[in-house]
């Protein structure tokens, strides 16, 4: 396992829906954003048994406001041309760890990104 992820979850702390709705908070980022994985972190932030389910939500959370802050860097700096080099970067770094995000949750596996501002804790 590389430094990024934590070992998988012990039996029974993830259940196969709590999974399932992690899996779908990551992969969300792809095209909605940070919209999805804030909604999933309020509903169930208050919630003793979702523990699990609320760390990934805030993690999603996290790299998605990273990655916007990344968006925003690129429209200003298109007017000195870098921006749209920047806006597609940011692009395929959401898509790609969204992607290894979501196959980890959906495992049962507390994923973190490798960068994300730790703006929720």
């Amino acid at each position: 396992m590389s430094d990024f992820e934590n070992a998988a979850a012990p039996s029974g702390t993830a259940s196969q829906e709590d999974r399932t709705l992690a899996m779908l908070t990551h992969l969300s980022g792809i095209i909605l954003g940070f919209i999805v994985p804030l909604v999933i972190w309020l509903v169930n932030k208050d919630k003793s048994d979702k523990g699990w389910l609320n760390d990934q939500a805030k993690e999603a959370l996290n790299f998605q406001i990273t990655i916007l802050i990344g968006y925003i860097a690129g429209t200003v700096l298109t007017i000195i041309l870098i921006g749209p080099l920047i806006s597609l970067a940011a692009w395929v770094v959401s898509v790609i760890f969204s992607i290894i995000g979501g196959l980890k949750a959906n495992e049962g596996v507390a994923y973190r990104y490798p960068f994300a501002l730790r703006l929720i804790k």
